[in-house]
């Protein structure tokens, strides 16, 4: 097959940031994509209404289509049953991050028992609970700690649904069968790196990202989820820009820009494993059956034709810059 149709693809998980970085690359989510779940770790974080509101025409404007719809979420914090009711209709979820986990987390959760009473009311009205699922324990063993966490969830609170969001081990995979209320996303860094690309040779800043890359035994396994398009399992690509100031420095900042070149890469991960048949029900299909969406259509063609990834978008490293990869993206209706 040298050719590709994709309808509708979704990005399950994806930073936009603010300002003068928001303008420069949701229009590069927007290009391909019809939609994708917007992270709420501002600063100040998106917690209220009104600031979501205004963060969501902010995205708009700057997409400057309409074919792309933005999936609005909220920064976990213990929310009224009022406060609850009014965002239901405007949002897709809430994102929990346990504090001073990842970027702009300082304000996340300390304690997840204080939690569980908004956790309550999320799953009596409906709200999906969507998850950075780390300890502070050595890197990497933060996602396995974090899984009995997931466990106790999952058995407290069984009609509401749970995304495991960028999971990178087998350990996850193997949880996501255990209980019907547990979803997930995956990257498309943790399908194809392990930390020997990020740390094993040469340090590559533009490599490095939380949740880390894990071992090949770990990678194997989200990859043949991912090639057998698990049901509970949906792209979500967590491409998290940063200027290459604040990557190639000392205290390098935690993120890998893959927005621009998802669909190229994954097209040519599935063709290389001869599963081209299951990657729309991986970009796209799981999402809108385990989130009850329906994105905006949109049509995009890929082609069997090598692409060299930019050096640069704007002032933003690509996963793989200067590397040719073997699909393009040759329409987009």
């Amino acid at each position: 097959m040298d050719f590709l149709t994709l309808t509708s693809p979704l990005d399950m998980h994806l930073h936009l940031r603010q300002e003068a970085m928001l303008k420069a690359v949701a229009p590069l989510s927007a290009e391909t994509f019809a939609g994708a779940v917007i992270m709420p770790n501002l600063v100040p974080p998106v917690d209220s209404l009104e600031r979501l509101q205004a963060y969501r025409e902010e995205i708009l404007s700057a997409c400057g289509r309409k074919d792309f719809a933005p999936y609005m979420t909220l920064f976990f914090r213990n929310y009224t049953r009022e406060q609850l009711e009014a965002a239901r209709e405007h949002i897709i979820g809430i994102k929990l991050y346990p504090a001073g986990i990842t970027t702009n987390s300082d304000g996340g959760v300390s304690q997840i028992e204080e939690a569980e009473p908004t956790m309550r009311l999320m799953e009596e009205l409906g709200i999906p609970l969507h998850v950075h699922g780390e300890s502070n324990g050595f890197v990497m063993d933060r996602e396995a700690e974090f899984l009995g966490v997931y466990r106790h969830l999952a058995k407290t609170f069984p009609k509401l649904k749970i995304i495991m969001e960028h999971i990178t081990t087998a350990a996850a995979v193997e949880l996501l069968d255990e209980y019907e209320n547990l979803h997930a996303t995956v990257t498309v860094q943790h399908l194809l790196i392990t930390l020997d690309d990020v740390a094993g040779g040469m340090l590559n800043p533009h490599l490095f990202c939380k949740p880390i890359a894990k071992r090949p035994e770990d990678r194997t396994a989200l990859a043949n989820a991912a090639l057998a398009a698990h049901p509970k399992l949906s792209f979500g690509s967590d491409s998290a820009p940063h200027p290459v100031h604040k990557k190639e420095c000392c205290g390098c900042a935690a993120g890998v820009f893959t927005a621009p070149i998802a669909l190229q890469i994954l097209t040519g991960f599935f063709d290389q494993n001869g599963a081209l048949d299951n990657l729309q029900a991986f970009i796209s299909d799981n999402a809108c059956r385990i989130y009850g969406v329906t994105p905006p259509k949109k049509t995009v063609r890929l082609q069997r034709s090598p692409f060299v990834i930019p050096a640069k978008y704007g002032e933003v490293v690509p996963m793989w810059a200067g590397q040719e990869i073997p699909w393009s993206v040759t329409a987009v209706d």
